[in-house]
């Protein structure tokens, strides 16, 4: 694919990509129109979304992206939210700029309450049962994710070693990558997600499946390289859109399910669990006045 120009400037992303159609090839001009056709809706797609609706693939779709002088599919999302969408909309679908705060609160409450919902309605019973099993019978779990599912990892890898499980949840990116691919089959790797398009979580969970790992994903979106790339995917969707740099509702989506998966593991090996806890409690004592 030709290259377009250099980035562009702040707030000019459709005029660039308009400006630029010329020079692209055929399936770039095809990406290029259905982003400059429906710039609000594209920021709502995955990666995976936008290729299957140009008749393209991801890798086309991400160089399309680079070539216009952006990072990245998630650096255009951006651009396009910030050229179409109220900077308070941004922040949170529900709340605007004239909101007292206890309309905020009630507003942000409501929504996680509504997203905690939907999760009951999004996450697959098949596929949850499915990651029960094998999380029980891992015989090492690595639990993994950068940004702000990064403490939702952390959480995971600590309930799961409490419950008796051979569990660790490496905070470094690059650790996660090393430990990834050093698993051996019979190893499971759990990875948290909002978008699934998150290159370093990509990155260490191919690590993980070439090691013959099983993998596992919490996420919020059914078609993204994560869903095609994992083993079982419980998909917590929210409302959230996905152009921001942090989740926010999706989050707390994604705890619940976390919720959900450790007392399923932990009273589908009710011995191990209970010996293991009894142990932890034993520690925790010492730093309890």
């Amino acid at each position: 694919m030709s290259t377009v120009s250099p980035e562009p400037t702040p707030g000019s992303v459709v005029a660039h990509i308009r400006a630029g159609m010329p020079a692209l090839t055929a399936r770039g001009r095809r990406i290029a129109q259905a982003i400059l056709d429906n710039p609000l809706d594209v920021i709502h797609l995955t990666v995976t979304d936008l290729a299957t609706a140009t008749d393209t693939s991801v890798a086309t779709v991400v160089r399309f992206c680079q070539d216009i002088g952006l990072r990245g599919f998630a650096d255009l999302k951006i651009r396009l939210a910030a050229e179409t969408i109220p900077p308070e909309r941004g922040l949170h679908e529900d709340v605007t700029a004239d909101d007292p705060p206890p309309t905020i609160l009630g507003k942000v409450l409501t929504s996680t309450a509504t997203a905690v919902t939907a999760a009951a309605a999004t996450v697959d019973p098949v596929a949850f049962s499915r990651a029960v099993t094998l999380v029980r019978d891992a015989g090492q779990l690595l639990c993994l994710g950068v940004g702000t599912s990064a403490p939702l990892a952390q959480d995971a890898g600590y309930r799961f070693r409490s419950a008796g499980l051979p569990a660790e949840a490496p905070a470094d990116a690059h650790v996660q990558h090393v430990t990834a691919r050093l698993l051996r089959p019979g190893a499971v790797c759990l990875c948290f997600s909002h978008t699934g398009q998150t290159r370093e979580t990509l990155g260490s969970v191919g690590a993980a499946r070439e090691a013959g790992a099983t993998t596992i994903a919490i996420t919020s979106f059914f078609n993204s390289p994560l869903t095609e790339l994992v083993d079982v995917a419980l998909v917590a969707g929210s409302r959230e859109t996905d152009y921001r740099m942090e989740a926010i509702t999706s989050r707390i989506a994604h705890i619940a399910v976390l919720d959900a998966l450790y007392v399923a593991v932990y009273l589908a090996d009710l011995d191990r669990a209970k010996a293991a806890q009894q142990l932890a409690a034993d520690a925790l004592t010492d730093h309890r006045i």
